[in-house]
């Protein structure tokens, strides 16, 4: 059967044959069907007339010594006595067998794309993925989103690849150098817990492995999964040279990594300390601002009554609170100085209920709504970033009530050990008991859930790893303003400038183990803040110790990992040999052309890589970003498996075809698969026409090979 019709925005030029033997020097680079000139000598001004529309004879050559020299695979080996235009229309088109080569001489007349699979794998056995240096030109370079190796292929992939295909294959048929870089990312939240899971099915807890069985079991299952999600985009068309395929977790990679951070801490750039952040109690880390997910909930509004110390039984405040279990941190209540409501209560003393008579000071601040609620906040620094910020500016202490593990912990008393959730149950009955319960109302909550977990995030006081980002952002957002990037749509450079313009210091450190674990070593017996080395591996941060502390000193590096982003953020330059900059990857294809991904990863992933690459590289790492739109239901709600609203492309690509779905894609002409695959049929049966009626197929091959 003939291979797949392309769709418009994807038909790839119709190549003529180039005498060069090479195929990564061939311009076959690599449309859906490879044509040549008729292998037997022509006759005639029918000939001439052929040679004069193909123009360079280097494109055209009626030469059977030049045509041998050609992939055999394209071609019939025998000879027919005469050439027609019917019978030569049999020779020009290379289709697959069952053994994954072109030798069929047949032409479907139907819509057929069982092929596509073995057409890719042609392609990719030839080296046409590669870039082709002959013609000379520009690269034209395309890093491609790293997918997360627990990933299994969805709608989002298949915009992006259908995109970035058609960008680098018409650049590659234009001659220029074209490279599209391919990679995964090792995904530490994600990937840990998929692994955790299958353990979990084992009987087997991640505390009862250590750190190295552990990494080990990760690995083991990441040789035996991995591969999955880019066997799937190879069946998606994607015509990247996979022999320049990246893995985050690469020596070269993790090489990269390391150097960032070293480069960073030596400009005083990245710090440690303890602050609130964003803590997923299941999966026992940090996450930062991007990773959490803000959804609309029922819940409650609960009132109580905090006594004002020394007034009598009416002397008190009422507080309005979505989470009562925080006030066991409560460190003050606060009100608005212009609220002559509770103007005579500021500067007394509140009493904390079932606190055993805990006073706190009663202040007053600009920051408080006295439409919200009663008009009266409670301070809880320790688990609300409002209250944090409060807190630091007005030199309030700071109480954790908080386990790690989201209970309780030896501040709340009796309620020490407790569920965050049935500590709140129980709290709240025991108000209503000591008639401090004033009412309880229901009330849409937004409720921060972890992006990965899907837990309730706690903000805690953790003590961690962050990057300073406004020195960084300062240089991005002149990139813009300078015409070094251009973003596309236009409209996402207003959300990119206002993002960083109010940009917060990056947590870069997980609790995790897997991952790039912190290149930081500490001292035995002193404190980790102050005392420590930070080197490029054990060997080098003991030499560092050894000369800092004498040669008895003992070292241990830090159990954390970084956060995957970070990686991702060099991810342009780091595939590319960096920080070798003499490596002829980097001088032949740094800074990349295009930047294409969805919208909803531009902080995530965008701005970062532009930071890291003016900062690393002194260069805006790609000079244009394209940004796409998100694929979502009826109901405009994005797909997840949670919703069940998911669609496979597998199986839409096993009914319709991959050039259906590409197409459907592409033309945003959702849920019109069916019209994709009629066009398609329409498409095949218009080639099939030109075949069958040379000489006008060869001047519609000159004109597409010509452009």
């Amino acid at each position: 059967p003939l291979p797949t019709a392309p769709c418009a925005a994807t038909l790839p030029r119709y190549p003529l044959p180039n005498p060069n033997p090479n195929p990564s020097s061939s311009p076959a680079s690599l449309g859906f069907f490879a044509v040549a000139t008729p292998p037997a000598p022509l006759a005639g001004r029918r000939a001439q007339a052929l040679m004069a529309l193909a123009g360079p004879s280097h494109l055209l050559s009626s030469s059977s010594a030049c045509l041998r020299r050609l992939n055999p695979l394209l071609f019939f080996a025998h000879r027919r006595p005469a050439w027609t235009p019917r019978r030569a229309a049999h020779r020009f088109c290379a289709v697959a067998s069952e053994r994954d080569v072109f030798t069929s001489p047949e032409v479907a007349k139907s819509f057929d794309f069982i092929s596509e699979e073995r057409i890719y794998k042609w392609w990719e056995s030839q080296g046409f993925f590669k870039p082709n240096f002959d013609r000379g030109g520009d690269p034209f370079v395309i890093p491609m989103p790293p997918a997360n190796v627990t990933g299994s292929l969805h709608m989002g992939h298949a915009m992006f690849v259908t995109l970035e295909d058609i960008m680098i294959r018409y650049f590659r048929m234009k001659g220029r150098p074209a490279l599209w870089i391919p990679g995964t990312d090792h995904a530490g939240i994600a990937t840990q817990l998929v692994v955790e899971k299958m353990l979990a099915a084992e009987g087997i807890k991640r505390a009862d492995l250590t750190r190295e069985e552990f990494t080990k079991r990760v690995w083991e299952w990441k040789e035996k999964y991995g591969s999955t999600i880019t066997n799937q985009i190879k069946r998606l068309g994607a015509s990247c040279d996979w022999t320049r395929e990246c893995f985050t977790l690469d020596d070269q990679l993790s090489h990269a990594v390391v150097e960032a951070f070293i480069r960073l801490h030596e400009k005083g750039l990245i710090y440690q300390g303890s602050y609130l952040v964003n803590w997923s109690p299941n999966l026992q880390t940090a996450v930062s601002d991007l990773e959490v997910e803000y959804s609309e909930e029922p819940g409650y509004l609960y009132y109580m009554k905090y006594r004002v110390a020394g007034g009598s039984r009416d002397d008190f405040m009422t507080i309005a609170t979505t989470r009562p279990e925080t006030l066991f941190g409560d460190v003050a209540i606060a009100v608005n100085p212009e609220d002559e409501r509770y103007a005579k209560y500021v500067g007394k003393l509140a009493i904390v209920p079932l606190t055993f008579g805990r006073h706190v000071p009663i202040i007053a601040d600009r920051y408080v709504d006295p439409e919200f609620g009663t008009g009266v906040l409670k301070i809880s620094p320790g688990h609300d970033q409002n209250d944090y910020h409060i807190a630091r500016k007005l030199g309030l202490p700071i109480l954790n009530v908080m386990n790690k593990d989201g209970t309780l912990n030896d501040v709340a008393g009796l309620y020490s050990g407790m569920d965050r959730f049935e500590a709140r149950e129980k709290l709240w009955s025991d108000l209503v008991e000591t008639n401090l319960a004033v009412k309880k109302e229901p009330y849409t909550l937004r409720v921060p859930r972890s992006q990965r977990g899907g837990e309730v995030i706690e903000p805690l006081i953790s003590k961690q790893w962050f990057v300073t980002m406004e020195p960084l952002a300062e240089r991005a957002l002149h990139a813009v303003e300078k015409g070094q990037l251009t973003i596309l749509p236009e409209r996402f450079e207003k959300i990119y400038n206002n993002w960083l313009t109010n940009i917060k210091d990056w947590c870069i450190s997980r609790q995790l183990w897997w991952g790039h674990r912190i290149p930081v070593w500490y001292i035995v017996g002193k404190k980790c803040e102050e005392d420590y080395v930070v080197a490029r591996n054990a060997e080098e941060a003991l030499a560092k110790a050894q000369e800092k502390y004498g040669k008895s000193v003992e070292i241990y590096q830090d159990p954390d990992v970084l956060d995957t982003w970070f990686s991702s953020a060099l991810w342009p330059f780091s595939t590319l040999g960096w920080p070798d900059v003499s490596r002829e990857d980097f001088k032949h294809f740094y800074p990349a052309t295009v930047l294409e991904t969805g919208h909803d990863i531009l902080f995530f992933w965008v701005a970062r890589m532009v930071m890291m690459g003016i900062e690393f590289t002194g260069t805006v790492p790609f000079s244009y970003v394209y940004l796409h739109g998100l694929i979502r239901d009826s109901e405009g709600r994005k797909m997840s498996k949670s919703l069940g609203n998911v669609i496979d492309p597998l199986d839409t690509m096993n009914e319709y075809g991959t050039d259906a779905l590409r197409f459907t894609l592409c033309m945003g002409t959702a849920g019109q698969v069916c019209f994709s695959m009629v066009f398609c049929i329409l498409l095949i049966k218009l080639v099939h026409f030109s075949v069958v009626n040379t000489p006008f197929y060869f001047r519609t091959l000159i004109f597409l090979q010509k452009g």
